[in-house]
């Protein structure tokens, strides 16, 4: 299995064999068919039969709904079973992290990165959300006060405050058992609220791998 984690700034891959991170830069040009062509050539030299992909916005049908807000054009309804030739399942990124994440229950799953990621997990269901988006202060989103613009122009304090006051607000409204902070800035909090527990970057490849498993129990249960 091959995980693949597009984020704003990187995208990094692994397989379940090697478990060996590789990354390349993203950003604001990188187009999907771009993105396809170097991981091929970034892979080339491991072995893997199916694909899973976290990509930074909704995914519908396996494919994604909307052009992404960190990364170049051509995104939106890519087929990447066809670009890759070998069967893929594509995720929200939050939700690829959150299911590597997850450890039962009710579970909030927050991503402090270039934007903030949101995804829950509840008994074992996948929901992932579009949290950052939703309006906050003066105009703004979530992810306007939270995300990595929020720090670099409010500073880390007054980002901080934001951050408890977003899971917070979260918190009340979604009810988790728990929430789980992933993200790139992640490790930016200190004392975080109750209830809140730090996950690791690297769960998101986890994550890619649980999704071709739980399928693999399913259909094994369904030939029993």
């Amino acid at each position: 299995m091959l995980a693949i984690d597009v984020g704003g700034t990187h995208v990094k891959v692994m397989t379940d064999k090697e478990r060996i991170k590789r990354e390349f830069e993203s950003g604001p040009t990188l187009s999907a068919t771009e993105m396809v062509r170097q991981v091929k050539l970034l892979t080339k030299d491991w072995s893997y039969d199916v694909i899973s992909v976290g990509y930074p916005g909704p995914v519908v049908h396996n494919r994604p709904l909307t052009e992404p807000h960190n990364l170049g054009r051509g995104w939106a309804g890519f087929d990447f079973h066809r670009a890759f030739g070998r069967p893929t399942r594509v995720v929200n990124d939050a939700l690829m992290q959150a299911i590597g994440s997850y450890q039962g229950g009710r579970m909030l799953f927050l991503g402090l990165g270039t934007g903030l990621g949101s995804a829950m997990i509840v008994d074992g269901v996948y929901e992932p959300m579009e949290l950052g988006h939703l309006p906050y202060r003066k105009g703004a989103t979530f992810e306007d006060y939270v995300g990595v613009a929020g720090f670099e122009r409010r500073g880390r304090k007054k980002w901080r405050k934001s951050v408890d006051d977003v899971i917070a607000r979260l918190s009340a409204a979604l009810e988790p058992e728990y929430i789980v902070l992933g993200g790139g800035n992640a490790d930016k909090v200190d004392n975080p609220p109750p209830k809140v527990r730090f996950g690791d970057n690297a769960n998101a490849f986890e994550g890619g791998f649980r999704m071709w498993k739980k399928r693999a129990r399913k259909a094994s249960s369904a030939r029993r």
